[in-house]
């Protein structure tokens, strides 16, 4: 395999000629011969590793080349995550502690020049860091309260290298590039990084703290790592292998802009923007549950032409919906003509066209949550105290602003509600989703179909616990198989 050293100034790395073929960043990022180069490796050694530098594309296209990086995009990442850097060192803990028993002070910074560093006595510690991060020059401080910690850890470049270290910079790049294999960390037990999406503030968030606390400690016994990443996190998600969405979605919010760029980089995701876009809008779902023949309450598209007209198919009260509407926001309820023209008029001012529906009252909602089409937890969600909807924002008391649910088995659920429940994801195709139904005269009416619906710990997994979880990640998984 032929070796390539990259670095900023090739005239300050001349002593390594022997052993590689010294470029320069800007060469191997601009001349497309080194695009068609097969059988290479590249060795990283620009001075800044930084997010979208040369240091960083350097390692990002020889990803892409085939031209096997060290380090890797991924390690370059790593780096940034201190939290990462954390669980990554507890696997060599009792080597920190064993290396720096000695060290009288509370604060202690190692720095690590190919894996080696200029005291013998921190070769194993030094070698073992290298290994899990594979940054040519890391400067790592320690701190101590009851057992040295890693406080920080920074790839630095050969100029901050002082100078009288130079000489042993020389001697293990040496030794380094004259090896014919290069030691990478044994693989942990996480197989998988997974990014949990979650907004802090969500107005209605689609699971509450003790569920997104269940997901991470599951996931970790499923060999993933776990990581909560928030809508700011976005230029990381490429680091990750699968995401999982816990943030109420809108086509016009981070949700959607996070499962497409997981869908551009190949990432496997719950759920896939073709659900958020469906599902969010409730004009594309009427006609889908027309053209599918799926039983539903009486359902009119409403437009500036045919405002009264409407009123001569659906009977008031009515339900008015926003396209996007969910988590009952955007849904009114109109009892009157005057009402009816009020808010039909305020509405059509921000969408070209809304849903009128027939109300159909009842005590409960069912919620059928399908994966993948077929049906894991089924709920009643019974309308908030004094309201006709399951959601009552206006209520004075928070205790009131949703009803109470109840969990029960699959095979409990009568049979027409959960055949409308599979008919209408067929509809959407593979997902999560959430089919909301409502049973009126024995007849199951199809009222619309979630995505990304509640998984609360208390609620949806009252009757089968963890296995809610469980399937959601083993979902996860296959489509990390399939990728």
């Amino acid at each position: 395999m032929n070796k390539f050293i990259v670095v900023d100034q090739p005239k300050s790395w001349h002593f390594l000629e022997e052993n590689a073929k010294i470029i320069s960043a800007k060469d191997y990022l601009t001349n497309p011969s080194y695009a068609s180069l097969k059988n290479a490796r590249v060795f990283n050694l620009c001075k800044n590793f930084s997010y979208q530098s040369k240091g960083y594309y350097v390692s990002l296209l020889a990803e892409a080349r085939g031209h096997s990086p060290l380090p890797t995009v991924k390690n370059l990442v790593d780096l940034r995550a201190l939290k990462l850097v954390k669980i990554v060192s507890e696997e060599f803990d009792d080597l920190i502690q064993q290396s720096l028993k000695n060290i009288k002070s509370r604060e202690f910074v190692l720095s690590i020049y190919f894996g080696q560093n200029v005291a013998q006595k921190y070769k194993d510690l030094s070698a073992m860091i290298h290994r899990h991060f594979q940054i040519p020059f890391l400067r790592v401080k320690f701190n101590y309260t009851h057992k040295w910690h890693i406080q920080q850890i920074k790839a630095i470049g050969g100029s901050d290298i002082p100078e009288d270290h130079q000489e042993s910079l020389k001697l293990f790049a040496q030794q380094y590039f004259s090896k014919k294999r290069y030691d990478t960390a044994r693989p942990s037990k996480a197989m998988y990084d997974l990014a949990i999406l979650v907004k802090e503030g969500d107005v209605a968030p689609p699971s509450n703290a003790k569920a997104i606390k269940k997901f991470i400690e599951i996931a970790e016994k499923m060999h993933f790592y776990v990581e909560v990443v928030t809508p700011k996190d976005l230029s990381r998600l490429s680091s990750f292998d699968a995401l999982l969405i816990r943030q109420s979605t809108e086509v016009m919010n981070e949700a959607y802009a996070f499962a497409r760029k997981a869908q551009q980089e190949n990432i496997a995701i719950v759920d896939e923007p073709d659900a958020i876009l469906k599902c969010c809008n409730k004009v594309f779902m009427a006609e889908a549950l027309e053209i599918a023949g799926i039983a539903a309450p009486k359902t009119k598209i409403v437009h500036q032409e045919n405002i009264q007209a409407v009123l001569d198919y659906i009977p008031l009260p009515c339900v008015l919906k926003s396209p996007d509407s969910t988590f009952s926001f955007g849904v009114k309820k109109a009892t009157t003509v005057e009402e009816y023209h009020s808010l039909v008029k305020d509405m059509l001012k921000t969408s070209e066209l809304i849903i009128a529906q027939e109300f159909c009252p009842s005590d409960y909602d069912w919620r059928i949550g399908m994966l993948d089409g077929v049906p894991f937890y089924a709920c009643r969600y019974y309308m908030a105290k004094g309201h006709w909807q399951i959601y009552n924002w206006d209520a004075k008391d928070k205790d009131d602003q949703d009803g109470n649910a109840d969990c029960l088995p699959i095979e409990k659920v009568p049979k027409p509600i959960l055949e409308a429940a599979i008919k209408a994801t067929k509809i959407m195709g593979k997902g999560l989703f959430g089919i909301d139904i409502k049973e009126i005269n024995g007849k199951a009416l199809v009222i619309e179909i979630n995505d990304n619906p509640n998984i609360d710990a208390g609620v949806e997994d009252a009757y089968y616990g963890d296995e809610i979880y469980i399937k959601i990640l083993e979902a996860l998984i296959k489509r990390l198989n399939e990728k």
